[in-house]
């Protein structure tokens, strides 16, 4: 009889435990990315439709190349050119290495100025800056391509990167220097720490306050930077073990909360408030990052193999693919990302379920 009872209470115990653990420990199961394809678009001429001047455009350049598509996988416009040319979501245009002036175009085809400057013209949004002749010293344009202002120097600029609260330009002494979106000059530091100073990589955050930068060889250092009222201090660095020569991708999201940045064999990154930091191991070498909400895409480049890297914020890499090619890029807008290949563009629709 004892037994009976010892089973019977040991048969309770045991389905009261389940109940109430099902209770407390079950937890709804993870979200997870699908990435749909939706379509595959040839940048060809012969690819060319009528597009409304008022759609949703992004840019591309791939190769020798450069024009715009619709996200609904139409091909708005393109061209050709021979040796150099740049764009963005507002402007661009083709140079060659000895033009003296430049007329650059909106993404309809109509001219929005002309730029009256020797050297490399780069549209970076809306934002238009010349490389002048001998690579140290840049010209800030206005919206016609007349010169705003002027920047003159004597060491190499090596990095350079822009946003809405200015510009940074990093160079070959181990200098950097920044300047409000009017040209005066707000923050100019050296990260040092390297017998060889010299800055790879740069970005400025869209309210021109912080600074992130990597430099030097022997050693390679990231340092990101605040300004405040009085002056400018570092508040996060760190040596990298490994280093190399090529210049590195440097970048702030769009909200400036985080930071990456690119060193030799992965990417680096920082929360910009907490210092929070970490690091993921990536192949190639990072040419591309673009967000979403939820995920940012690295695309890197080892010899002609591109790999997109997928990262789920702030630092878990969820996988990657990988497709042989002599140019690439990405691009997001939403939901949807954006492969170039070569000669051709592919949307991928990222859902979460």
């Amino acid at each position: 009889m004892k037994e009976k009872k010892s089973i019977a209470f040991a048969l309770f115990f045991g389905i009261s435990f389940c109940i109430v653990y099902l209770m407390l420990a079950a937890r709804p199961l993870s979200d997870e990315y699908q990435f749909i394809p939706k379509w595959k678009l040839e940048t060809s001429a012969q690819s060319l439709t009528g597009v409304p001047h008022d759609s949703d455009m992004l840019y591309f350049k791939l190769g020798q190349t450069l024009g715009y598509f619709t996200t609904d996988g139409k091909l708005a416009s393109i061209e050709t050119f021979p040796f150099k040319a740049s764009i963005s979501q507002h402007y661009y245009a083709s140079y060659s290495a000895d033009s003296s002036s430049v007329v650059f175009f909106t993404p309809d085809g109509n001219a929005a100025g002309t730029i009256n400057e020797s050297g490399f013209p780069f549209f970076d949004d809306s934002r238009i800056f010349v490389f002048l002749p001998g690579g140290s010293s840049f010209v800030q344009c206005t919206a016609t391509g007349e010169r705003a202002w002027t920047y003159e120097g004597t060491a190499t600029i090596t990095a350079f990167n822009s946003s809405a609260g200015g510009c940074v330009a990093g160079f070959s002494d181990g200098t950097v220097r920044a300047f409000s979106s009017d040209g005066m000059l707000t923050q100019e530091f050296s990260p040092g720490g390297s017998d060889y100073p010299v800055i790879l990589g740069a970005a400025i955050s869209s309210d021109g306050t912080m600074i992130a930068t990597v430099s030097g060889q022997n050693q390679q250092r990231f340092v990101l930077t605040k300004k405040d009222s009085f002056q400018s201090k570092a508040v996060f660095h760190e040596f990298t073990t490994q280093r190399d020569v090529h210049q590195r991708l440097v970048q702030f999201s769009k909200d400036d909360s985080l930071v990456w940045y690119n060193f030799a064999g992965g990417l680096g990154i920082v929360h910009t408030q907490s210092g929070k930091h970490a690091k993921l191991a990536l192949s190639g070498q990072a040419i591309l990052l673009q967000e979403t909400d939820d995920l940012v895409f690295v695309l890197t480049k080892d010899n002609a193999t591109y790999t997109v890297f997928v990262i789920e914020k702030f630092c878990t890499l969820l996988g990657s693919f990988s497709f042989d090619a002599t140019t690439a890029f990405i691009r997001t807008d939403g939901d949807n990302l954006f492969v170039g290949k070569d000669a051709t563009i592919s949307h991928i629709e990222i859902s979460k379920n």
